[in-house]
């Protein structure tokens, strides 16, 4: 049985890139809401929305780097630069999808809105200004994920805590350097002029800095925060034997998963070529995998089980 290529405008829409929008979910995760059916399905609206709003300005975004992007070793092979789609199509589907996103978002609440909107405009003044200046583009690439969660936020009317707030902050911040490390280590600053503006050790240090912060960030977590209140028939029936492991403390135990990760993530974006697509690396690298299963299979059952 002959595959079927996949289109090139799916490929265009960048859906390995949907993985950052389960970070929406968050909010749900740690609130003792995720079994809830009311907002499991609102996350679900939540998490389309943004898809479609992030495919929006990918597009946007290759449209904008075209010329760059040709001259890339890899990138010349994306859709848009490769000539497989025709650049006013794509700009009607970006049209499409962002004006898709952002009313549905506003049938959703206000708040989600904005939220929306914010995201939908950092992504703009990310590809037209942000990234073409050292710092302000991985503080952009970080926001982006600091929005996506507050997105959680806005759609369930529940808070993250502080801390997990900080860590998502700080793992956005060690993957965008890494990315920026990798690109120019592998590929120099020809094809990206915001390169020039960094110094290896620079992004070795920021690297460093955000990896320990992260941890830190976790570590304070697990430690401080108080669970979750809720009723669950498995933890009332546990709890009958086991009434310790309602204890938040019992959240540290997930503190090596995320240490392991941030070190696998590392070592494959300062080894390979992969640093510059880090959804890559999450999605494709077996035991940065199976870490990140078993974190989230750690969690449920310390907030849902224990």
């Amino acid at each position: 049985m002959r595959i079927k290529k996949i289109p090139p405008i799916i490929i265009a829409l960048r859906p390995n890139q949907w993985v950052k929008n389960f970070i929406l979910f968050a909010a749900i995760i740690f609130n003792g809401k995720l079994f809830n059916p009311r907002f499991f399905t609102l996350s679900i609206y939540g998490f389309i929305i943004f898809c479609a709003i992030s495919s929006a300005s990918y597009l946007f975004n290759d449209i904008i780097d075209l010329k760059q992007d040709r001259l890339h070793a890899e990138k010349k092979n994306r859709p848009l630069a490769a000539g497989l789609i025709d650049i006013n199509s794509a700009m009607e589907l970006a049209f499409f999808l962002a004006f898709f996103g952002l009313i549905a978002a506003i049938l959703i609440s206000p708040m989600f809105f904005i939220t929306a909107a914010a995201f939908t405009a950092l992504h703009l003044l990310y590809s037209t200004v942000l990234k073409k200046h050292a710092v302000m583009d991985v503080l952009g690439i970080a926001f982006s994920f600091i929005l996506r969660a507050y997105a959680g936020e806005a759609l369930t009317n529940y808070h993250l805590p502080f801390w997990l707030f900080l860590t998502i902050l700080f793992v956005a911040l060690f993957v965008a350097s890494t990315k920026r490390h990798a690109e120019l280590l592998f590929k120099g600053a020809t094809t990206r002029p915001t390169l020039f503006q960094y110094r290896e050790h620079l992004l070795d240090f920021y690297t460093s800095m955000f990896g320990s912060a992260a941890i830190l960030a976790y570590a304070l977590f697990t430690f401080l925060e108080e669970p979750p209140q809720f009723n669950a028939p498995f933890r009332t029936f546990l709890t009958s034997f086991i009434p310790q492991a309602l204890d938040r403390k019992w959240m540290i135990i997930t503190i090596p998963f995320v240490i392991y990760g941030l070190m696998r993530f590392a070592q494959l974006a300062y080894e390979s070529t992969e640093g510059e697509r880090p959804e890559k690396i999450i999605t494709t690298d077996i035991p940065l995998i199976v870490s990140i299963i078993l974190w989230g299979v750690a969690v449920i059952l310390m907030l849902y089980i224990l």
